[in-house]
């Protein structure tokens, strides 16, 4: 396992370290990730921002070769640690998506990419994006699922979190096939080449 040394590890380490913990998978992002990512068959998948790991478990037990990526070493002994019991154990790595070598990864291309509640907190969206279409292959599937801004009440102290319209629309861009499906305030998209 690689060690991250970036800004964006400073940030996380030390919430990830004291416990914090983030949304979970619901049944209605299993059924959405059944219906758009289908079986794995062994194909490579990568979980960016992979966190205590339950999206990345999620594609082991879909039956893909998974691969869970973090910046933060906490989260990644997090991931690590569940055991799910379906004995597909996914590679766990530390590193930053952004700024760190993509030729450490395992694999040279991936099938599926996820990107889970991670897309609004990158600083440049256009190099994540350009990244993640070189790892991405052929006839691949994107898989990213954030916050859309304004969903939350006005008195919500996360009310900002969510990504505008622009952010939105970067991400879309490109892509021949965009599927969206809405879940309260996060929105799912299916992106393929």
């Amino acid at each position: 396992m690689t060690t991250a040394s970036t800004a964006a590890a400073t940030y996380w380490e030390p919430l990830w370290s004291q416990g914090r913990r983030y949304r979970q998978l619901d049944d209605t992002e299993n059924r959405l990730l059944d219906k758009h990512l289908g079986a794995g068959r062994a194909r490579p998948a990568l979980d960016i921002g992979c966190g205590s790991g339950s999206l990345t478990w999620r594609l082991a037990e879909l039956g893909f070769r998974t691969t869970g990526i973090d910046c933060s070493p906490s989260a990644i002994a997090l991931a690590a640690a569940q055991e799910p019991g379906h004995g597909r154990v996914p590679i766990w790595q530390c590193m930053d998506f952004t700024t760190d070598d993509l030729g450490a990864l395992p694999e040279p291309a991936y099938a599926v990419i996820t990107c889970r509640l991670v897309y609004r907190w990158i600083d440049d969206k256009t190099a994540f994006l350009d990244r993640v279409r070189h790892l991405l292959a052929p006839g691949g599937t994107f898989w990213a699922v954030t916050e859309i801004a304004g969903r939350r009440p006005a008195t919500d102290p996360l009310q900002g979190l969510g990504v505008t319209p622009a952010q939105a629309e970067l991400l879309t861009a490109g892509w021949s096939a965009v599927h969206t499906a809405d879940l309260d305030v996060l929105r799912c998209y299916a992106l393929r080449p």
